[in-house]
């Protein structure tokens, strides 16, 4: 669907992870983080791997101490080469320099807690050496002290000024590979900080509400945030950071991708909340639908309705539709009914509607 008033994305730079590229108007990345102990590689490196199944583009591991930072060169190895890695580092600049040795494909590292700037340097000198990008990471929680006196920990001011005095200090080491994060807990000082940061340096920028909650608070809080900043064309990479099994957050960063209009492959189903028309058992129709049809690549926009009144013109945003009730149902294509039929065939007659348009297969 061609929109008459698309989002702009914010111009910046391209940053290389690995094999993905991000800014410079490439695709939107997503990401997410492992929650396996760092210590125990093959466990690491099994969760790695799930996340890109899950559909990661990019993946963070934490590295808590030198025993973890000693096991780096294994999981690498463990984990395919086309599959990114990053290197989440605090308080412990030697940390980093493991990573870098180690093979990782980007360092993430907090201003606040990294150590003295000759550490940074330090670092930058390593990642330059190896054409490693470094993530400035800021958060509330990392924020240098005297920006903390200057602000308070809930001021975009105080992310904006925390990332650009960081970028400041790689600049005059003449690296360029960066990559900014300004995440907060809180939707409107995230915003904000995003939006100064945005306006003063090209860098790719990496989209978090940080802390955002439980499965569902955290994917509504989530979606809001990411989804605010994401309409106003900023944002080159993405996570949602979820107290939930981490398999959890890739879906759910694709959902609002594909909300946004930033996404278009893939299917998306939408479908009406019901009401006292709706003669069938919608709800898990359409789900049966949206699981059945996940893997599918081609961009398409599948509709289930359960009302035969309403259905057709509620589905005319749709490429494929149905609608349902009182023992019937009908196949909608574009808006305009093109094949009746009973009610029970309703589901097997949308499958193989999608799978002659896509030409993929579907499980049944």
């Amino acid at each position: 669907m061609k929109l008459d008033y698309p989002v702009k994305r914010r111009k910046s730079r391209s940053v290389k992870i690995g094999d993905v590229l991000i800014g410079g108007g490439f695709p939107i990345a997503v990401q997410s983080m492992t929650t396996a102990d760092t210590r125990d590689a093959q466990t690491a490196a099994s969760q790695i791997n799930a996340l890109y199944e899950s559909g990661c583009d990019i993946v963070r591991i934490s590295v808590l101490n030198h025993d973890a930072g000693d096991n780096l060169k294994k999981i690498r190895e463990l984990v395919d080469s086309s599959r990114p890695i990053v290197a989440d580092i605090h308080f412990q600049y030697k940390l980093a320099l493991k990573a870098i040795e180690a093979g990782f494909d980007k360092i993430r590292i907090n201003p606040g807690n990294i150590g003295a700037e000759w550490k940074v340097r330090e670092v930058t000198s390593a990642a330059k050496d190896k054409g490693v990008p470094i993530r400035i990471g800021v958060n509330s929680g990392s924020l240098p002290e005297d920006i903390l006196k200057k602000y308070g920990h809930n001021s975009p001011e105080a992310f904006a000024e925390a990332a650009m005095r960081e970028i400041a200090v790689l600049e005059s080491m003449n690296f360029e590979d960066i990559v900014i994060s300004v995440k907060s807990t809180d939707t409107q000082t995230a915003f904000w900080a995003y939006q100064m940061v945005a306006e003063r340096c090209d860098y790719p920028l990496h989209i978090v509400i940080t802390e955002a909650g439980t499965l569902e608070t955290g994917t509504i809080k989530s979606s809001v945030g990411i989804g605010a900043i994401l309409m106003t064309g900023i944002g080159d990479t993405i996570r949602v950071s979820l107290s939930a099994d981490p398999i959890h957050e890739a879906p759910v960063a694709h959902k609002i991708l594909k909300s946004c209009n930033l996404k278009e492959d893939g299917i998306e189903v939408i479908a009406c909340p019901t009401c006292g028309r709706c003669q069938i058992d919608l709800i898990p129709l359409a789900e049966s639908i949206e699981k059945k049809t996940a893997h599918l690549k081609a961009p398409l926009k599948v509709a289930v309705m359960g009302c035969a009144v309403n259905g057709p013109g509620e589905a005319k945003a749709a490429d494929i539709g149905i609608a349902g009730g009182d023992g019937m149902g009908m196949l909608i294509k574009k808006g305009e009914v093109v094949s009746r039929f009973k009610e029970e065939e309703l589901e097997e007659k949308l499958l193989a509607e999608i799978e002659a348009m896509t030409g993929e297969k579907i499980d049944r």
